[in-house]
């Protein structure tokens, strides 16, 4: 199996980004003067990181050893005979350490920060997921670490907040606005701009200022590069198409880069359907949202007529969020890239379908690449393969789904 490194990404030459933090007309960075040399300074330890094999070395060792990589490509057998069509196989990031695809990004950043001199490092988290994965790291490193999580997220996910209070780190509630993601990142970047001397903001997801799209993306490229070399060794073919839920769309598009060239190999993006197709009752981005500027980036935001940010909804915190990393608005104009939707009925209906054939409790995130698989894979034919990037576990959402499906414990 290939070693989890950093490839430039220049190696990939009909890649959506076309000069540095743009991938066709979006991304770029938009923040206050203050940020500026921030980021600059982290672009250019990036670029260097990416070139020095101290670097790669550390990161892929703890990425084996600590993270548990590489993750299998599991054959879902009963799930493919219960469907008829397609074979499916399910890409298990929920095994990782932590319990979600979080933990690649962080370590890379968390290093990252290290070879820098920075000691605080700061966060913003939705599922919790992010927020777990960052604390983790800093336990480990060494570094002091605040999480930004909003006041409705903390609810939903009481489990993680007591995993990242247990790791050491400090959990901030914020109040403002939904009480959700977008919330968070907005304090998260307002801690930033007041303590940028000595503080790191690990961002969890590709999106924001460049570089965090581009960073974010190549921390999380060993998922498709793991994925090609697996289902070349399974079935000596590439898979007809990968599957995977977007929210900012680290996971998606850590999955979809090493085939962006497979012009055969069908990408499909799901985001959150929510409760229905009303403006704040959703997160599909695509469905109804315009081209805007929201927290250091451009890219498809969901908007009301004035152009203020629209409230969203998901049953999945994760996915609860207005805009969409920039490189997933390219892939989705130029047409490189489908992206769909599923509600919230159809993911908890996925939830147990493959809990109940496969024994595996996804995250409520992933169960929406799941739900787009259960109602794709019954009409492709039985020669061909499906792959889905199973984000995370669902450890997480047990209040969640124990309410939502009416599961009653002792």
């Amino acid at each position: 199996m290939a070693s989890a490194v950093l490839p430039s990404s220049s190696t990939q030459s009909g890649a959506t980004e076309t000069r540095a933090g743009r991938f066709g007309a979006y991304g770029g960075r938009y923040v206050p003067e203050t940020l500026m040399a921030a980021l600059e300074e982290l672009e250019h330890a990036y670029t260097e990181a990416q070139a020095d094999p101290v670097f790669q070395a550390e990161l892929a060792g703890l990425l084996k050893d600590f993270a548990g990589r590489p993750t299998p490509l599991y054959f879902a057998k009963r799930l493919t005979e219960e469907l008829g069509g397609a074979k499916i196989y399910l890409k298990r990031e929920d095994l990782l350490h932590t319990g979600a695809h979080k933990i690649n990004n962080a370590l890379g950043q968390g290093l990252l920060a290290k070879r820098m001199g920075k000691r605080r490092i700061i966060a913003e988290t939705g599922a919790g997921q992010h927020g777990v994965a960052t604390a983790t790291v800093c336990a480990l490193l060494g570094l002091e670490c605040i999480v930004y999580m909003g006041e409705e997220d903390m609810r939903r996910q009481e489990l993680n907040v007591i995993r990242m209070r247990l790791l050491g780190s400090e959990v901030r509630g914020v109040s403002s606005g939904s009480k959700t993601l977008k919330d968070a990142v907005n304090e998260a970047l307002r801690d930033w701009v007041t303590n940028v001397r000595d503080t790191y903001y690990i961002l969890g997801s590709a999106l924001g200022p460049h570089p965090y799209p581009t960073m974010v993306r190549d921390f999380n490229r060993v998922i498709g590069i793991e994925m090609r070399e697996q289902i070349l060794e399974k079935e000596g073919r590439l898979p007809t198409a990968i599957v995977a839920c977007v929210g900012g769309g680290s996971n998606a598009i850590g999955a979809f880069y090493q085939f962006l060239l497979d012009r055969e190999v069908r990408l499909i993006g799901v985001e959150a359907g929510g409760r229905g197709k009303t403006l704040g009752d959703h997160a599909a981005r695509f469905e109804g949202g315009l081209p805007g500027v929201l927290q250091g980036t451009y890219s498809y935001v969901l908007q009301d007529e004035d152009g203020q940010v629209a409230l969203t909804h998901s049953v999945s915190a994760g996915l609860d969020y207005a805009s969409v990393g920039p490189e997933h608005a390219c892939l989705h104009d130029c047409g490189r890239a489908e992206y769909v939707s599923a509600d919230d009925k159809h993911v908890l209906e996925a939830v147990v379908k493959l809990a109940r054939t496969e024994g595996i409790l996804p995250a409520l995130e992933s169960a929406h690449a799941v739900a787009e698989c259960l109602r794709i894979a019954p009409s492709m034919a039985s020669h061909d393969i499906l792959v889905v990037n199973l984000s995370g576990r669902g450890d997480k959402d047990m209040g969640i789904l124990a309410r939502e499906l009416n599961i009653q414990g002792a």
